[in-house]
């Protein structure tokens, strides 16, 4: 069985939920995958280019496994203009035939990571091939204008001809039951090994450490992170990852921002922290997030302080987790997990139970 895989995110930028689907696959049937690396599928905007240098600067893959090709189809963005699909048509000739020619006479899966016009065009270059759609996130959430309203249209059409749609949250499931008869909630997950090889000794210090590491964006709660810091003085707030929404305040002095690095070294760098934090808005953007770092911390035997967005929002119950409903509540909550104490062996079974390739398995995409 062959796998055809369109991705929301380039081959060379660090392991996410494609990343791990398309070697789950190849560990499970032995077959190849084509990957098919992202184009722009909104109109340009300045954050876009600025998010292109610091994401350029982030340590990359530098290798491409022998049972991987990778196809970059590229695109002009003007994908919500109508006549895209002819103009950036010219641009994927070669790409198709490239895509029909793997396919052709081969048990091949359609997998969809992304709506696009282009996974459009596949669904009616390989129409006798099984298809599923991952809703890894809302992606119009992500967009504004024309350009939102053109991708909830290309999504929804996507959806219909998808035999399969998976999705990462309870939110995302319940919106997309009503569309579609056949929906599977696949939460996401973590590397086993990953989290397994990160250094378990931490370094001596005087004070607790809170700490986060990734991305820092229009969701990130500024006001949340100060408010934490003006309750833990003696205490540092570390800050990790690119930053594409700068505080509008002044942070206190006790919050130490330090620049994205490789996973394996954030794996590192979360083993040094005393409590993870997950301080996202609870708005549209989150409100279908399931955030990968949440697995991580637990399997790094952390407890967790999180806003009350998106799935974390539903884990109050969970050993570690504290869940924050406001800034008036941060003093308490912070106390409470300094004061948590993790079980190795709760911290072990949270992390075999949650590996990508535990949820990819419990969905039977597979025949």
């Amino acid at each position: 069985m062959r796998l055809v895989y369109l991705s929301p995110v380039p081959w060379e930028s660090f392991s996410q939920r494609p990343h791990k689907f398309v070697e789950w696959f190849h560990n499970r049937t032995g077959g190849s995958v084509l990957w098919v690396d992202p184009y722009p599928t909104r109109l340009p905007a300045w954050r876009d280019f600025q998010r292109a240098r610091l994401l350029a600067s982030i340590n990359k893959r530098s290798s491409i496994p022998l049972w991987l090709t990778v196809l970059k189809p590229g695109g002009l963005p003007i994908e919500p203009i109508p006549a895209s699909a002819h103009i950036n048509g010219l641009l994927w000739r070669e790409h198709l035939r490239e895509i029909n020619r793997y396919a052709k006479g081969k048990k091949t899966l359609l997998a969809i990571g992304k709506p696009s016009v282009l996974a459009l065009e596949l669904f009616k270059l390989l129409r006798h091939c099984p298809s599923l759609y991952d809703a890894m996130d809302d992606f119009p959430a992500f967009y504004t204008g024309l350009s939102r309203f053109a991708l909830v249209r290309t999504e929804r059409e996507i959806a219909r001809r998808a035999n399969i749609i998976l999705v990462s949250s309870s939110e995302l499931k319940s919106r997309w039951m009503h569309v579609h008869h056949d929906v599977r909630l696949v939460h996401n997950g973590l590397d086993f090994l990953a989290t397994r090889s990160a250094d378990s000794v931490k370094a001596p210090s005087k004070h607790k450490i809170f700490g986060y590491v990734g991305t820092i964006a229009p969701w990130f709660d500024w006001d949340w992170i100060c408010a934490l810091a003006e309750a833990r003085p003696n205490d540092e707030i570390r800050l990790i990852g690119p930053i594409f929404e700068k505080s509008v305040r002044k942070l206190p002095a006790n919050v130490n921002l330090l620049p994205a690095c490789a996973r394996a070294a954030a794996l590192n760098a979360m083993s040094q922290f005393d409590v993870g934090l997950i301080p996202f808005h609870k708005n549209a953007l989150t409100a279908s997030v399931d955030p990968i770092k949440y697995y991580e911390y637990r399997a790094l035997g952390l407890p967790i302080i999180s806003t009350a967005f998106g799935e974390m929002s539903l884990r109050t119950d969970e050993p570690g987790v504290f869940v924050s409903q406001s800034a008036n509540d941060v003093a308490t909550l912070a106390e409470s997990a300094i004061e948590f104490n993790s079980d190795a062996g709760e911290t072990h079974a949270f992390a075999v139970k949650n590996t990508w390739e535990a949820r990819f398995d419990a969905a039977k995409l597979l025949p």
